[in-house]
């Protein structure tokens, strides 16, 4: 991400965007220069925390997104967008010369009354009743500048920040860019803003939140401050906790329970798009999802918001909890509502029937471990995915990460849209501990039963199926069969030795079909980025006064490296700091260790020992020199 708001160094203020204004820009303090799509940016060049190259991919599918949403959006108003590029990459399929082109136009032209002329938004333009945006957390502008550089269609974009110096960054690179007529930067709490703008007629078009962490103070304020149908953009940074290492905690973030497993990424996604429908659910409207992004560090969803007391009843029957085997991994969804068919054309709503699993897995006998609730309805909308990738494959010059994004929505477009979650390659081998089959192999298979497969986008060896567990370990015992283990090293009580045992009831046909290997991976496709620099990741939290990192944060993170492992050369350094204690237990003549103990079993005089004893040493023997229970004569102390 771009960077968060510099202020005091609180860290609960500087998360949720509510510290005080006024803290000056001090003097003398040497800036960047950063060019990224069509925008030109400064930012002080001691703080990281302003520019991450490495969300370059993020910004770049957002302004795709929006771009696509602003072409459905004036569409149906009759308003036509320009796309730069867009027009130029036409000219090559047709084949026509400029000349040829213009008289065209002309002719089209003349066929039009003067009142039926189409009418067009281009970039940079003020559109009248194009899009209102809002950047709730705008640092140092770039996103927002490069929405009014780099999308057509837009009537505003308000680019806020409640940081002081980074509104000050703000006016000064929006001046820059020439896109002051556009771009309106706001100091203000970015909730409290969005809380002014809850009437109907003062709502955004558009809302993308990119905050330091978790999103989730701001979710409220934003389904209520998004129009009828508006584009709702959230970025997570904070997956440890949406990953599972703090159910706790992100229990009391989103309202769902995380579960540690390899599907951990695409649970996060399903985690946040429930509590966005939760929250949109208390003010009578419903998130409808249009895209999906697990990518490097964080996730990123865009929804498009909608009111309906009607639709909003089916929520329930849209989230789900999750049954997952501590032992073998298996996974099984229980819905929390029910809609079914009624007299009339009309949908009655229940309480669902569970649970779905016993209370022992039925494949290696291991307890469930219960998460969620999650969303369980789709990730995307493949309609809007096609546009999207459309347009980008149409037009790979307009972004620097076209090639990523590319490969990404492609692989999208490729996914079992009604399977939750997914398994993958080395969690199904390493469960019966066998050889780990090939993902063609294992593709195969499953098409041979009769199964539907496919990839995901958050994890390059995931296999995504409608098969049920039962018929996904009888193809591993299958496999397990050409590749057999040693039994004998198996423990009776482990999973891989109760599901080994069984004999498997379906015959599986490793054969490798044509269409075992995706589109997107014949055309070898950049589908899966690898890290794209050292240190990668979201950068370190604002520090007052843009104090930062650079050298020094290096510096301080090798210093911190391996911090609980003693040095060696320090060893002997200690070992001898160590005898100038006496040993306790051999004053007490229990100490079995003798010259090798590591305290000393010399005597000490009563001055020394006091000197040599620390208050704190937890083997550091009695003060008194005259052994235990032995009682000290007048006069000493």
């Amino acid at each position: 991400m771009e960077g968060q708001p510099q202020g005091p160094p609180n860290p609960a203020a500087m998360e949720n965007g509510t510290e005080p204004c006024g803290e000056e820009r001090p003097p003398e303090v040497q800036e960047t220069t950063v060019t990224e799509g069509a925008a030109k940016i400064v930012f002080p060049s001691a703080n990281e925390v302003f520019y991450n190259p490495v969300q370059e991919f993020n910004r770049d599918l957002t302004c795709a997104v929006i771009t696509e949403f602003a072409r459905i959006q004036l569409g149906a108003k009759g308003i036509q967008i320009k796309v730069p590029g867009e027009k130029d990459l036409q000219k090559v399929v047709v084949d026509l010369s400029e000349q040829e082109e213009d008289k065209a136009e002309l002719k089209e032209g003349a066929n039009l009354a003067p009142g039926d002329q189409p009418r067009t938004a281009a970039v940079r333009d003020i559109c009248e009743e194009g899009l209102r945006v809002l950047e709730g957390l705008a640092a140092s502008g770039l996103r927002s500048i490069r929405f009014a550089l780099e999308v057509p269609g837009l009537q505003s974009v308000v680019a806020n920040d409640a940081s002081a110096q980074a509104v000050d960054l703000m006016h000064r690179n929006v001046q820059l860019n020439d896109v002051a007529h556009l771009v309106q930067p706001s100091q203000a709490d970015a909730r409290m803003l969005m809380y002014q703008h809850q009437k109907v007629s003062e709502r955004f078009d558009v809302i993308d939140l990119d905050p330091y962490g978790s999103p989730a103070p701001f979710l409220d304020a934003a389904v209520q401050a998004v129009s009828e149908g508006g584009l709702l953009c959230v970025t997570c940074t904070d997956m440890a906790v949406l990953a599972g290492n703090s159910g706790e905690t992100c229990y009391s973030k989103y309202g769902a329970m995380a579960l540690k497993s390899r599907a951990c990424h695409e649970m996060a996604l399903r985690i946040v798009l429930h509590s966005l429908d939760l929250h949109a659910n208390c003010y009578q409207r419903f998130v409808v999802p249009l895209l999906s992004i697990s990518a490097d560090f964080y996730v990123r969803v865009f929804v498009r918001v909608f009111t309906g007391q009607a639709k909003v009843k089916a929520s329930a029957s849209k989230q789900a909890l999750v049954f997952q085997c501590v032992g073998c991994g298996a996974f099984h969804l229980q819905r929390l509502g029910k809609a079914s068919g009624a007299s009339g054309g009309r949908v009655k709503f229940s309480a669902a029937c569970g649970p779905p699993v016993a209370p022992e897995c039925e494949h290696c006998g291991q307890r469930h471990q219960l998460g969620g609730p999650m969303w369980a309805e789709p990730l995307h909308d493949l309609d809007f995915v096609g546009r999207v990738l459309e347009a980008v494959s149409a037009n790979p010059g307009r972004f620097h990460t076209a090639e990523r994004i590319r490969g990404v929505l492609s692989v999208v477009a490729e996914e079992l849209l009604d399977v939750p979650l997914y398994y993958t390659l080395d969690q199904l081998s390493s469960t019966i501990h066998c050889s780990t089959p090939g993902l063609l192999q294992l593709r195969s298979a499953l098409l041979h039963a009769g199964f539907r497969v496919s990839l995901s986008h958050a994890c390059k060896n995931a296999v995504k199926t409608d098969a049920p567990s039962s018929a996904l370990w009888d193809i591993m015992r299958c496999w397990e069969k050409e590749c057999p283990v040693k039994r004998e090293r198996l423990s009776e009580t482990s999973p891989a030795f109760r599901i080994l045992s069984v004999e498997p009831r379906l015959q599986a046909n490793f054969t490798i079909r044509d269409d075992a290997n995706p589109s997107s991976r014949q055309r070898g496709l950049k589908r899966f980025q690898a890290n794209p620099e050292a240190n990668w990741g979201p950068r370190p939290r604002a520090r007052p006064r843009g104090k930062a990192a650079g050298e020094a944060m290096e510096e301080r993170r090798k210093l911190l490296q391996n911090k609980r492992k003693e040095p060696d050369e320090d060893l002997a350094q200690r070992a001898a700091q160590l005898k100038t204690f006496p040993c306790k237990r051999f004053k007490e003549g229990t100490c079995q260790r003798g010259e090798q103990c590591c305290y000393s079993h010399s005597p000490l005089t009563p001055k020394a020992t006091a000197e040599a004893t620390p208050t704190d040493c937890p083997e550091a023997p009695d003060q008194n020199p005259l052994g235990p229970g032995a009682a000290a004569g007048p006069g000493e102390d």
